[in-house]
């Protein structure tokens, strides 16, 4: 294919970071939902501990997930500016839209639905990927139920460890270690969330034949990329947060440490294996479990029913999006 004018192509790459930006402000009440609504932390300093942690993830993760999404969904052949464009609208207008209304919805998998959507709308079902679609459509259902096994395995776990401890004992420890397992979360989220752009604009700037080498992400992608979605985070999404830290169960800090944890381990091993999760699917499954582990009727099924809703509605919706905005750049 023809090479694309030098500003078209920042421009592009201007568009893939405010989604990154996007998907932090989006996601920020992942990280931090849990330690604000148990009052550990306030919420301005919450989001700066998040977005310290978002941005140094790149330290301590490969850039597995960064390769499926580059090259694991749809063939790399195919991937062109128009492509690349619709599967970022896709995704950034379905982030605008949940976020409007609250919903906590997966912001990886709009990207993933944005890609399908546009790269189907340029070569057909032959383009798609399928072992790196079924992967990651299956961790849609994976990933909340190992959270949410992690996190009542951990409060069980805790509930006996610390059985001797009154009640405000145990608090005063795990308003301290809360600390740790927010920013192991964070750590988490910014591993894996941070990569699905960085896979995007490397694989673009791979179609325009400006990696020399093979495909690979290069260094100021990924530095771009975990300051743009940690600065998304420093300005959080509320209505989310308040979602997902209160409308679903009420938190006690040791609860809160188990949720956070169990999504942390089920974040890092998805990450080592290259999986592009839903930080807000893991985190989500997490708070069920252990509102679960005091009792059933703790969880408000209701809410929880209408955030699976729109994980169900997330793929199929920011496919036609993309698929739109693919069609629209065609006509121009």
């Amino acid at each position: 294919m023809d090479p694309i004018a030098l500003p078209l192509l920042i421009a592009l790459i201007g568009v893939a970071l405010l989604f990154d930006f996007l998907n932090g402000l989006h996601d920020a009440a992942n990280s931090i939902a849990t330690i604000v609504s148990t009052r550990v932390l306030k919420p301005q300093y919450a989001v700066a501990w998040a977005a310290f942690f978002n941005f140094i993830a790149f330290l301590f993760f490969g850039l597995h997930v960064a390769e499926t999404v580059g090259k694991g969904i749809v063939d790399a052949s195919i991937i062109d500016p128009q492509v690349i464009f619709g599967a970022l609208m896709g995704a950034i207008a379905w982030n605008l839209i949940t976020w409007g209304l609250g919903i906590p919805s997966s912001s990886s998998h709009a990207l993933i639905g944005g890609l399908l959507g546009a790269g189907t709308a340029k070569a057909g079902l032959g383009a798609v990927v399928w072992s790196g679609v079924f992967k990651t459509s299956a961790a849609i259902v994976i990933s909340p139920a190992v959270g949410l096994f992690l996190a009542l395995m951990l409060v069980l776990i805790i509930s006996w460890i610390f059985r001797k401890f009154t009640p405000q004992g145990a608090d005063r420890v795990f308003r301290k270690l809360q600390l740790v397992s927010a920013s192991l979360y964070s750590l988490g989220h910014g591993g894996n969330d941070a990569q699905k752009t960085m896979g995007i604009i490397a694989v673009l700037l791979y179609s325009q034949g400006l990696l020399t080498g093979g495909f690979h992400v290069p260094l100021w992608v990924v530095l771009s990329c975990q300051a743009a979605m940690g600065l998304g985070t420093l300005l959080g999404g509320w209505k989310i947060v308040h979602t997902m830290g209160s409308k679903i169960t009420r938190l006690t800090p040791a609860q809160g440490f188990c949720a956070e944890t169990g999504g942390a381990i089920t974040l890092f091993m998805a990450t080592h294996l290259g999986i592009p999760v839903s930080t807000t699917h893991t985190i989500t499954g997490a708070i069920v479990g252990v509102g679960a582990s005091r009792r059933l009727s703790a969880v408000r099924w209701n809410v929880a029913s209408s955030i699976i809703v729109a994980w169900v509605v997330t793929l199929p919706a920011s496919a036609a999006i993309g698929a739109l905005f693919y069609w629209l750049t065609r006509l121009f």
